[in-house]
C-alpha cells in the first residue's frame, strides 16, 4: 500500500530505534516489518507503549493498523491534540479498542483523524447493551435538532445539521466495530452486531427524516412512517448494505387533500434518501433502496394505507407477499407505522395459496444464481447466505399459514421457532445457525474494511489475510474451511427440506423429523410439484425397504427433489426417475453412478425433467446414462465412425433382419446421444442440425450400399431440402432423389427396398426417407437415370424444382456419377443472369400460394414455426430468392446451408448487416424452438404454444428466463416480425 504524507514524515523524523527487532514484529504478525519498525522508532510514535504494539499485533491487519496510528498521532499534532492521543496510547483499554479498530477498517481509521478532538468519546463508549435503539435515536436527534420547532432552527443553520448528523452516525458505528473487533469470540457477537447496526440505520432513518422536514415547505401537514424491508426489517443489517424501506403517508388533518398527501409525501422520502446517500467530507451513509414498493421502481413512491390494501388485495405478486415477511416500521410515525404492520402481516401467510406462487418463488431463487459468482459470492453463491435464508424462509411460506408460532421476521430467531416447533430438527438447526454467523461474520469483515458493499470473497494474499485474522483463522485454512461450510449449507439445505419426505414415524432416527401427510404435501407443493399426492407415492416406491438400492436412493433423492423442482417439470422428472430406476433395478452401476458424480446426477435430474422425449428413450436404451459422467461419450460420433461401426455389425450379422435391427438399434441409440448432448450444453444449435444430419447419411448411405451389394445397380443419392442443407431437426424427413447410371427398373426396387428398410416402425422415432421432391413428384418414376435427369431439369423443371435443388448435395454414388448430378444441378440452380420479371412474379406467386394453403387450420400466421409469417419458411425463400439473382454470376454465394448462404450474401454486399441480422435471429429462434418443442412434448409440433406450462418449458430450454412465461412469445413475435418486413420487401418487392 503507497504510504500517505504523514507516514513518510514520520519515516523521515525518526531518530532511533524501535525496541521490536524484525524478528519480533514478524512473530507478532508484522509482515512489513522494516516498515513497521521504521515507524515505531519514529518521534510521532515515540510514547507508544510495548504493550500496544502487542496488541496491534492481535488485530486483522498489524501493519495497516501501525500506519493509521501513525496518521493519527500526525492529525492529532496538527490539531494541538496530543495530549489527548497521549492519554489513549498510554491507557491499556483505550488503546486496544483504537488499534483494534484500525486494524479492521482503514475506512473508520480516517474517520477517526478527521475527529482526532473527539477520540476519548469515541473510544470511552458505554456499553452497547440495553436500550440501544432509544440512545442510538437520542444521539442521531441531538445531532439535528429534537423539539417540535427544529425544522426552522435546522434550516437557519444551514448544513451545520448534516455535518452533524454524519460526524454522530460514524462515531456510533466506530462504537459498534470496536465492540465487534474487540470481541474474543466474534462468532457470538454476531447477531448483536447486526441488530445494532439496525438500531443505528433506524435511528439514522430517523434523524435524516428530521432533516427532510427541515427542507419540506407544508412538511407539517403529512404524517410519514418509513418501513424497514428485507435485512433492515429484521433487524440483520451489514456494515454496509442497501436499506429497502417503504413509505406510508396520512394526511395530518381534514383539510388535507389526497394529491397533497402524495406530493409532500414523495418530496419528504426523496429527500431522506438524499441526506443518506450524499457525499461530504464526512462521508456518506448509504443508499436507501426504495424498489420493493408496489409496482418497483415504476410505482409511486409514497402511498397511503388504502393504497397498499388495493394493492396488495388486487394486484401484488407473490414475491411481494413473502418480502412483506420482514416488514416493520422503524421511523417516522409510529402509529402509523403500527397501522401498516396490522395491515400487511396477515396477508404473507395466504401467498403460498395463490396462483404463481411457487413460479415467482422459483423465478425469484433463479435470477439470484444467475447474478451470482459461484466461487466467491458469500451472499448469492452456491451454499451462501441466500441459500441459509431460502430454506427458512420456504419452510416458513409453506408451514407458517397454520402455524403462527413460527412467524418470525429474523433469519436466527425464525429457524429457533422452526425447531422449537417440529419442523428442523436440533443438530440441523445448530449446524445451519453456525454457519450462517460465520458466513455473516466473514462478510462483516469484508465490508468493514472500506465501508463498502461487498460479498465477495478476496482475490488478493494481504485481503485473504486479513479476513483469515478477522476471525480468528489461519491463513492456509481459510478457503477450505469456507468451502467446507458452503458445502454443508448445501447439505443442509437437502437434509432439512428433502430428507423428512423420505421418512416415516416408524422409520425415524434420532433426529429426524416427522411430517404429517399434509406437511409433506405442502412442501412439494410449495416448490413446484403439481401433484405432490402422487409424487411421495414415487418416493416411497424409490426408498421402501432395506436393500442397497434403497439406500443410495435415500441417499440420492433430497438432492434429485430439488434438482426436479429446479427443472421444467418436476413430475415428469421424478416420474421418468423412477421408471428408470425400475428399469435399472438390477444393475450394479446406476445407482453408484449416480451417487459418486454429482455432475452426472445433476444432468440426469435436468434432463428427466427437460425431456419427455429423452426419458421414454432412457428407458429403451438405458445404457446411455452413463455418457453423462463422461463428456467424450457425448460426443456424436463422426460419418466414418458409423459408417466402420455398421460395416462391422455387417460383417458379423447371420441374417439380413439383424442388419436391419443393428441399424435401427444404432440409429435411436445416436439419436438419444445426440439429444442428450444438447440438453447438457454441449451440442450447439448449427451442430445439433449437422449432427442429426451426419447420422441421417451414415445410415442412408449404408443402407443403399448393403442394398446394392448382391446387384450390380448403382444408385446415386441427392439429399434434398433440410437433409441436403444439413439442417434436420429430431423428426426431420430425410428427403432425396435417387438417380442411376442404368438399369431403371433394377435400380427403382433396389430403392424400394432402401425406404422400406428404413421407413419400418421403429422406437424412437422413424428415419422418412421421402421422394416426393423428384421430378412430377409421385406421380414420376422413384429412380431416373443420369440422361433423363439432365434432361428434365435442362427442359421440363418448374422454377420451384430448380430452386429446389439450392438446398441439394449428393451424398452416394460413385464419383463420377456424382460429378455428373452435380454439374446438372448447378446448370438448372445457378444461371447466368439470374431471374427475370417473369421469374420473379412466379416466384412472389408460389410463395403467397404457400402461406394460403399450406397452413394449419387453427395455427395462427404468427404463431406457426416453420411456414409462419417471418419464420423459418419466409427466411429461406428469402435466401433462395437472392441465391436464384445472384448466385449464377457469383461462385462464393453457392452454398447449401441458411446460415453460410447469408453470412455470403451479407459479405458480398446483397444483403444489408442489419437484413441479414434480423433474418438470422428468425431463424434461429423457429428452428430452436422446434426443436425444443420436440424435446419437451416427445412428438413433433410447428405451432407455439400458448398454454403457459409449454411457454415456461421452452424458456427453461432455450436459456431465457422462465419468471415471464410470455416473455419467450413476446421476444419471437418481435423477431418474426422484423423478419417479415425484411421477406416481404425481398420477395413480394414491398
Amino acid at each position: 500500500m503507497r504510504l500517505e504524507t504523514g507516514a513518510i514524515q514520520a519515516l523521515q523524523a525518526g531518530t532511533g530505534e524501535s525496541e521490536f527487532s524484525h524478528f519480533d514484529l514478524a512473530r507478532l504478525g508484522f509482515v512489513r516489518t522494516e516498515r513497521s519498525a521504521a515507524l515505531l522508532a519514529s518521534d510521532a510514535l515515540s510514547r507508544v507503549p510495548p504493550a500496544l504494539v502487542r496488541d496491534m499485533g492481535a488485530s486483522a491487519d498489524p501493519d495497516e493498523a501501525l500506519l493509521a496510528l501513525t496518521r493519527l498521532a500526525e492529525s492529532a499534532a496538527e490539531a494541538g491534540e496530543s495530549a489527548q492521543f497521549d492519554r489513549v496510547v498510554a491507557d491499556e483499554a483505550l488503546g486496544r479498542t483504537l488499534v483494534r479498530i484500525l486494524g479492521s477498517s482503514v475506512a473508520l481509521g480516517d474517520a477517526l483523524a478527521r475527529h482526532v478532538d473527539a477520540l476519548e468519546e469515541i473510544l470511552e463508549c458505554p456499553t452497547l447493551a440495553g436500550s440501544t435503539r432509544e440512545r442510538f435515536r437520542e444521539v442521531m436527534l441531538a445531532a439535528v435538532g429534537t423539539r417540535a420547532d427544529a425544522a426552522v432552527a435546522v434550516a437557519e443553520k444551514g448544513p451545520a445539521p448534516r455535518h452533524a448528523f454524519r460526524r454522530a452516525y460514524y462515531f456510533l458505528l466506530a462504537q459498534i466495530a470496536a465492540l465487534d473487533a474487540c470481541a474474543i469470540d466474534p462468532f457470538a457477537h454476531q447477531e448483536e452486531i447486526s441488530t445494532l447496526l439496525s438500531d443505528l440505520a433506524d435511528a439514522a432513518l430517523e434523524g435524516a427524516l428530521a432533516l427532510a422536514r427541515a427542507a419540506t415547505p407544508e412538511h407539517d401537514k403529512v404524517r410519514l412512517a418509513i418501513i424497514a424491508m428485507g435485512k433492515a426489517g429484521a433487524r440483520e443489517l451489514n456494515y454496509i448494505s442497501d436499506v429497502d424501506v417503504m413509505y406510508v403517508a396520512e394526511a395530518a388533518r381534514g383539510d388535507v387533500s389526497q394529491e397533497e398527501v402524495t406530493t409532500i409525501g414523495s418530496a419528504l422520502a426523496r429527500e431522506v434518501a438524499r441526506v443518506c446517500a450524499e457525499r461530504t467530507a464526512e462521508g456518506s451513509l448509504w443508499q436507501i433502496d426504495a424498489n420493493l414498493r408496489p409496482e418497483g421502481r415504476d410505482g409511486e413512491l409514497v402511498r397511503t394505507l388504502e393504497s397498499y390494501a388495493q394493492y396488495y388485495r388486487k394486484w401484488a405478486h407473490s414475491w411481494e407477499f413473502q418480502a412483506l415477511l420482514k416488514a416493520r416500521a422503524c421511523a417516522g410515525d409510529t402509529e402509523l407505522g403500527a397501522e401498516f404492520e396490522r395491515l400487511t402481516a396477515p396477508l404473507v401467510w395466504q401467498a403460498s395459496t395463490r396462483e404463481g406462487f411457487v413460479e415467482d418463488t422459483r423465478a425469484m431463487r433463479a435470477r439470484v444464481l444467475a447474478q451470482a459468482d459461484a466461487d466467491r459470492d458469500l451472499k448469492l453463491g452456491r451454499g451462501g447466505l441466500r441459500d441459509i435464508e431460502f430454506t427458512i424462509q420456504l419452510l416458513q411460506m409453506v408451514h407458517g399459514r397454520t402455524d403462527e408460532r413460527i412467524r418470525e421476521a429474523g433469519t436466527l430467531s425464525a429457524l429457533d421457532a422452526l425447531t422449537r416447533g417440529g419442523y428442523v430438527g436440533r443438530e440441523h438447526s445448530v449446524e445451519l445457525a453456525d454457519a450462517y454467523r460465520y458466513l455473516r461474520v466473514c462478510e462483516h469483515r469484508l465490508q468493514l474494511w472500506r465501508l463498502r458493499r461487498t460479498h465477495m470473497l478476496p482475490s488478493t494474499d494481504p485481503d485473504e489475510r486479513r479476513l483469515a485474522r478477522g476471525i480468528g483463522a489461519r491463513v492456509e485454512n481459510l478457503r477450505a474451511d469456507i468451502d467446507a461450510v458452503r458445502r454443508r449449507v448445501r447439505q443442509l439445505h437437502e437434509e432439512i427440506y428433502y430428507r423428512p419426505l423420505l421418512v416415516t414415524s416408524a422409520r425415524l432416527s434420532d433426529g429426524q423429523i416427522a411430517l404429517s401427510p399434509k406437511e409433506q404435501r405442502d412442501r412439494l407443493e410449495a416448490i413446484g410439484y403439481r401433484d405432490p399426492k402422487r409424487a411421495l407415492h414415487h418416493i416411497d416406491a424409490l426408498t421402501k425397504g432395506l436393500s442397497r438400492a434403497s439406500a443410495i436412493q435415500k441417499q440420492l433423492l433430497p438432492a434429485f427433489l430439488e434438482w426436479f423442482a429446479n427443472g421444467v417439470d418436476p413430475d415428469l422428472g421424478l416420474l421418468s426417475f423412477r421408471r428408470l430406476s425400475d428399469t435399472l433395478r438390477e444393475t450394479h452401476w446406476f445407482l453408484g453412478m449416480l451417487r459418486d458424480s454429482g455432475a452426472a446426477a445433476e444432468r440426469l435430474t435436468r434432463i428427466l425433467s427437460s425431456s419427455r422425449y429423452v426419458g421414454e428413450q432412457l428407458v429403451l436404451h438405458p445404457y446411455a446414462v452413463r455418457w453423462l459422467a463422461n463428456d467424450a461419450q457425448l460426443t456424436p460420433l463422426s460419418c466414418a465412425q458409423l459408417s466402420g461401426e455398421l460395416d462391422a455389425i455387417a460383417g458379423r450379422a447371420d441374417s439380413e433382419d439383424d442388419v436391419i435391427d443393428a441399424l435401427r438399434t444404432v440409429r435411436a441409440r445416436e439419436i438419444v446421444r445426440i439429444s442428450i448432448s444438447h440438453l447438457c450444453g454441449l451440442l450447439d444449435l448449427p451442430s445439433l442440425g449437422k449432427s442429426l444430419t451426419t447420422l441421417a447419411e451414415a445410415i442412408l448411405t449404408f443402407t443403399v450400399e448393403f442394398v446394392q451389394r448382391d446387384t450390380d445397380v448403382e444408385l446415386c443419392v441427392v439429399a434434398m431440402g433440410s437433409f441436403g442443407a444439413r439442417e434436420m431437426g429430431f423428426s426431420s424427413d430425410a428427403d432425396v432423389q435417387f438417380v442411376c447410371a442404368r438399369g431403371t427398373e433394377e435400380a427403382i426396387a433396389a430403392a424400394s427396398r432402401v425406404q422400406k428398410i428404413l421407413n419400418a416402425p421403429a422406437s424412437g422415432i422413424n428415419m422418412r426417407v421421402n421422394a416426393d421432391l423428384r421430378p412430377e413428384g409421385r406421380s414420376g418414376p422413384l429412380v431416373r437415370t443420369l440422361a433423363s435427369f439432365d434432361d428434365y431439369y435442362t427442359h421440363h423443371a418448374e422454377r420451384w424444382e430448380s430452386q429446389a435443388l439450392l438446398r441439394a448435395r449428393v451424398i452416394a454414388g460413385s464419383e463420377d456419377t456424382k460429378a455428373a448430378v452435380t454439374a446438372v444441378m448447378d446448370r438448372a440452380r445457378y444461371r447466368a443472369g439470374g431471374m427475370d420479371d417473369r421469374d420473379r412474379r412466379d416466384f412472389a406467386r408460389m410463395k403467397a400460394r404457400i402461406e394460403g394453403e399450406r397452413l394449419p387450420r387453427g395455427v395462427k400466421s404468427t404463431h406457426h414455426l416453420k411456414l409462419g409469417r417471418g419464420a423459418t419458411t419466409d427466411v429461406e425463400w428469402s435466401v433462395q430468392r437472392l441465391l436464384l439473382e445472384y448466385a449464377g454470376d457469383d461462385v462464393s454465394l453457392r452454398t447449401v446451408g441458411t446460415l453460410d448462404a447469408l453470412a455470403a450474401l451479407e459479405t458480398a454486399g446483397h444483403l444489408s448487416s442489419a437484413d441479414a441480422e434480423a433474418l438470422r435471429r428468425a431463424w434461429l429462434l423457429a428452428w430452436e424452438l422446434r426443436r425444443a418443442l420436440f424435446l419437451w412434448r416427445g412428438r413433433e409440433t410447428d405451432a407455439l404454444p400458448t398454454d403457459l406450462v409449454d411457454l415456461r418449458a421452452l424458456a427453461a430450454l432455450v436459456h431465457e428466463p422462465v419468471d415471464n412465461a410470455r416473455a419467450i412469445e413476446e421476444r419471437y413475435l418481435k423477431v418474426t416480425r422484423h423478419s417479415r418486413q425484411v421477406a416481404e420487401r425481398l420477395i413480394f418487392g414491398e
